[in-house]
């Protein structure tokens, strides 16, 4: 079967990483999950869950065993990851970073920003899930102390933000926004209103700028809005509005 995926220009020209940012096509599930649901907390059923992992980093060239996935629960927890994962032991945390040769780092994500990150140099890399809560208190920047404390440098640190809800589709509100002005008030700038609308916060921008603020540069963009594209991606925004259910993509990186 075949598990469509995008990459990173910048990270695919890196012959010792594989990566890749899966979308909802090429998997086993069904109905409101199909078909390539990765989230085994969605009332999918967890064989095929476990099957469309396995056929995703397998299309990666990587032992399905050797995927380590996060509980994650928005915040701006980073853990090493220095061994093979154990079966049913999820860490809690919404970033992980290794220089284990052979492990699959896999972020799950239905509007939510995923990072992939690697210093190819130092042989480090990490994956981070940035929802607006853990970006907003510093996830992206504590995945690269993280990595840098791995011996990576940020001038050498490739990051590629994958598919993920855009500011024309975000709406939050006056609350959020007074929220998240008190944290970073230099940041006015990632929200509009549109005429005769509510306030949109630009989630991908903000993400960017916190990479160029830890000095990252080399930074790419790929596969656009989830909100916006429901046949190609899941979008836990979306399907409230449609009052119906929704799965996870995955993005996941490994050193071979």
């Amino acid at each position: 079967m075949t598990r469509p995926f995008v990459q990173s220009p910048r990270l695919g020209a890196v012959a010792e990483i594989r990566h890749g940012f899966f979308g909802r096509e090429g998997g086993g599930s069904l109905g409101e999950f199909a078909s390539n649901n990765m989230s085994t907390s969605t009332g999918d059923s967890a064989d095929l869950v476990t099957a469309n992992r396995a056929g995703a980093t397998a299309a990666l060239g990587f032992d399905p065993a050797s995927l380590c996935v996060l509980k994650q629960v928005h915040s701006a927890k980073v853990v090493v990851v220095d061994a093979m994962p154990a079966h049913g032991n999820a860490i809690e945390a919404d970033a992980m970073v290794t220089r284990l040769p052979a492990l699959a780092l896999g972020i799950l994500t239905a509007d939510c920003t995923p990072i992939l990150f690697a210093d190819p140099q130092a042989g480090v890399i990490g994956a981070a899930h940035a929802g607006w809560r853990g970006a907003v208190d510093g996830i992206v920047g504590n995945t690269i102390a993280a990595m840098i404390d791995l011996g990576a440098r940020p001038e050498r640190i490739i990051a590629a933000i994958g598919p993920t809800i855009s500011g024309p589709n975000y709406e939050v509100g006056e609350q959020f926004r007074s929220d998240f002005l008190a944290l970073h008030p230099n940041g006015e700038h990632v929200f509009h209103t549109p005429p005769g609308g509510k306030v949109h916060f630009d989630l991908p921008r903000f993400v960017a700028e916190q990479l160029g603020a830890a000095g990252v540069s080399q930074i790419d963009s790929v596969g656009g809005c989830t909100y916006g594209q429901p046949e190609r991606y899941f979008s836990h925004r979306y399907a409230t509005h449609q009052q119906t259910r929704t799965g996870r993509q995955i993005a996941i990186i490994g050193l071979t």
